[in-house]
Parts: structure tokens; C-alpha cells; sequence
């Protein structure tokens, strides 16, 4: 089987960072399939636009002739599945998309990756892997003593985006009990670093900041999130279809659980020393409390020593070395940020984080 691996989502935000990480670390091909959305962006993979390892297809995992022609044509031997819509505050106001993209969408590439694999060859069988990308919010809520989510907590989904990811998970789960599909899926915390589109706390946060316009926190701002940066992820995926047993869900996190309240005055007091000559300095001035978001989970937490123990993953980054990271990416990309922000995008921030 010629070593080509099919990327659903590979525009978005933890897609593109995967892409760049696997060019520059591996031999396979990359197929690269992506709708572009408002969170795709075609700029982030600029760096590897031209290798001839890489190829483009611009469409929507809920087509199933285009998925189907997609295996047919590049014969894939692994499928790494990021396409998803993910905002829960997008999936709150218009949760449409999200079951059509997560759960539909999942379902599509299940069937077109069936139909492919139960035509290989048996060698070429046993090395076929589907790897489904999912999240640590399928798990619900955790009180402020439980103990982190593991790889056996009960799903418990709050939102419908976090509900559309758990139907994802099972449909993929399924397809491994019933059809043998040699599936893996991961759960990951909370990302953040380059190339996140600034609808999320951490690139809203900065740029922000740096405008001199308000930081605004949903309720108390005492919201606990693990916090994963995003090459960090790349690299345990990576490992997961490497290594990862046949069937099984690895939990990725960073094992950094920050209020959210603490995560935005941790960039304030990066930014007054990179950039003192702001509009607002501090900028912790800057801070404002807004009206908590409908069914907003208290707190996630990852239990990743599953994936340590098996495949030897950690994260390299702590909480502090990452977002010093990611600031400073925010600060030389100023191109980049000008041109995903455009009058849609402030529009949906007016609406979604007025006080």
C-alpha cells in the first residue's frame, strides 16, 4: 500500500499545526481533505503548500461521493479525523452544524473507510488505522475534589457540541465492535498555541489585550480547564497511530489546570512585559465579567497516564513555557490575525460577548 494518511480538518487549527508537524517528521503522504469554514485557512499550511508529499481537497466530510473518490484515488493507509465544528458557544446558538459536520460527517468517512479497508488485502488490513480525534468535554462536569477523567469515566455530555462529539465516539466505537474497522480514539484537553482561530479564550485574550479592548470572563471566572499545547497534542496523536492498540481511547492532557480567571491574568502579566507600550497597561485592567454562557461545565481534567504508560507520551510544555509560545507567535503574526479577523468574524465576537 503506497504510505499516504488522509487529514480530515487539516485547515483548522490543530490540523494544520499535525500537518506541519508530521511533514517535517515523517515520510508518509498527506491528503489533506477540508471544507473551509470560518476556522480553515489555507494560509496556516503555506510552509508545505508546494511539497509534492502534500495534497489539497477542498470539500466536506458529509459528501459521501467526494469521501468515497478520495479513498479510491489516494488509497490511504490511516485516517487522522479532526474535522469538527468545536466552539461550544457556536454550537449553543445554531447546533445544526454541529450534528450535520460531528456526527454525520464521522458517520460518512466510517463508511467510505469500511468500504476501502474491507477491500485491501490482508497485510494491508492489519496496518489500516482509523484514528477518530475527539474531547476531554464528552465526560461532562467534575466537582472540585473529583478525581480527573479517565479512559473508563462515563460519558456525560452538557452542550451539543460536547453531545455531537460523544455521538461521534460511539458511532466510531461501534464500527470497531461491529465491522472490525482497526479504529483508536483520542480525547484531548483544552488546546492552545499557533494558528487558533481567536474566537477561543487564549488568542481572544491577546489580541484583546493588546487593542486595549476588554477581556471579557464568563461569570466568577473560576471555570477549571487542563490545558494542552498543541504541538504537545500533535506528537501524542502521532504516537497513538504509531503505537496504540486496536480499539482502544488514549486520554491526552496537559496536566495544567488553571482557572480560567487565573489562564487570562497569566497573559496579562506576559504582555506587560512584551509589550509595555500597549493602549492599557497592566493589562489586567482590561478585565471584565460577562454573563456566564447556559450549562457552562465547571471543570475538566485529564488523566493521561494511560497514553505515558503505553506509548510513553508526555507533554514537553509546561502551562507557562507554552503560552510564553503562543504569545509571542500572536506577536509576530500580525498578517495572519488581520486576515482571519475580518467584519464576520467581529460581528459573531459582539454578539456572543456583549455585557
Amino acid at each position: 500500500m503506497e504510505q499516504t494518511i488522509l487529514v480530515t480538518g487539516g485547515a483548522g487549527f490543530i490540523g494544520s499545526n499535525f500537518i506541519l508537524q508530521w511533514m517535517a517528521q515523517e515520510t508518509a503522504r498527506v491528503v489533506n481533505l477540508d471544507k473551509l469554514t470560518y476556522a480553515g485557512n489555507l494560509r496556516n499550511l503555506e510552509r508545505v503548500s508546494s511539497d509534492p508529499r502534500y495534497c489539497f481537497v477542498h470539500g466536506d466530510v458529509c459528501d459521501q461521493d467526494l469521501v468515497r473518490s478520495v479513498f479510491e484515488r489516494h488509497q490511504p493507509r490511516a485516517v487522522v479525523h479532526f474535522a469538527a465544528e468545536s466552539h461550544v458557544d457556536r454550537s449553543i446558538h445554531g447546533p445544526d452544524d454541529f450534528i450535520r459536520t460531528n456526527v454525520n460527517g464521522t458517520f460518512c468517512l466510517l463508511e467510505a473507510a469500511r468500504a476501502h479497508w474491507t477491500a485491501l488485502s490482508e497485510s494491508d488490513r492489519q496496518a489500516f488505522r482509523f484514528l477518530h480525534v475527539s474531547t476531554d468535554e464528552v465526560y461532562g462536569s467534575l466537582a472540585p475534589n473529583d478525581p480527573p477523567f479517565c479512559e473508563s469515566t462515563p460519558y456525560a455530555p452538557n452542550s451539543p457540541y460536547s453531545a455531537s462529539k460523544a455521538a461521534s465516539d460511539h458511532l466510531v466505537r461501534a464500527y470497531h465492535h461491529t465491522y472490525g474497522l482497526p479504529t483508536l480514539t483520542t480525547n484531548c484537553s483544552n488546546n492552545y498555541g499557533p494558528y487558533q482561530f481567536p474566537e477561543k479564550l487564549i488568542p481572544l485574550m491577546i489580541l484583546n489585550a493588546r487593542a486595549g479592548k476588554p477581556l471579557p470572563v464568563y461569570g466568577d471566572g473560576q471555570n477549571v480547564r487542563d490545558w494542552l499545547f498543541v504541538g504537545d497534542h500533535c506528537e501524542a496523536v502521532r504516537a497513538v497511530l504509531a503505537r496504540g492498540r486496536v480499539g482502544e481511547t488514549y486520554n491526552i492532557g496537559g496536566w495544567n489546570e488553571k482557572r480560567n480567571l487565573e489562564v487570562v491574568e497569566t497573559l496579562c502579566s506576559t504582555l506587560d512585559e512584551l509589550c509595555p507600550d500597549d493602549p492599557v497597561v497592566p493589562h489586567r485592567k482590561l478585565i471584565s465579567f460577562v454573563k456566564d454562557r447556559p450549562g457552562h461545565d465547571r471543570r475538566y481534567a485529564m488523566d493521561a497516564r494511560k497514553i505515558e504508560r503505553e506509548l510513553g507520551w508526555k507533554p514537553r510544555e509546561t502551562f507557562e513555557s507554552g503560552i510564553r509560545k503562543t504569545i509571542d507567535w500572536y506577536l509576530h503574526h500580525e498578517d495572519w490575525v488581520k486576515e482571519v479577523t475580518d467584519g464576520n468574524y467581529r460581528q459573531w465576537i459582539a454578539n456572543h460577548y456583549s455585557t
